[in-house]
């Protein structure tokens, strides 16, 4: 019972708190983790946009940024004696969504988790939903964990 648990992340709270119910569960399990990190247009768009004026190769930095959160990611689900292991994308060939539901399908997991925002209304759509595509594509269970409320995000 899911010993293969693939987490995407991306460096965010939303994100970790994903993580740490991924490592709970491969703990209660004894499985293993595999984190996953895609660079898509959107991030690269963003990356424009908030380095406006600023030189230099996107994509690069980028890929430096995705290395650098798998290897923290990877670094606190090795801390807790969980196995794992980890995997940047950065062709953008795929959406986020769909290289997440591909990966799950090849490595194969038996489960994804996944931190979601739980946008709803006009956000959701001008934003668009990852969460919510993986769960709709996905062959296997999808745990969608939910972001701390901001009462949550501020205590110690």
């Amino acid at each position: 019972m899911y010993q293969r648990i693939l987490v995407p992340v991306d460096g965010s709270i939303t994100s970790n708190r994903g993580l740490e119910e991924a490592v709970q569960l491969a703990r209660l399990t004894r499985g293993r983790l595999r984190l996953v990190h895609v660079v898509d247009e959107l991030s690269f768009a963003l990356a424009m946009d908030a380095y406006a004026g600023h030189a230099g190769d996107w994509v690069k930095e980028l890929r430096a940024e995705g290395v650098r959160i798998l290897a923290q990611a990877k670094a606190t689900v090795s801390a807790t004696g969980v196995e794992v292991d980890s995997v940047l994308h950065d062709g953008f060939k795929k959406t986020v969504h769909e290289r997440v539901v591909a990966d799950a399908a090849g490595w194969p997991a038996d489960l994804i988790v996944l931190g979601t925002h739980g946008r709803r209304g006009v956000k959701r759509l001008v934003l668009g939903s990852s969460a919510e595509n993986i769960l709709r594509l996905s062959s296997v269970p999808v745990l969608l964990v939910r972001a701390p409320t901001d009462e949550q995000a501020k205590a110690p």
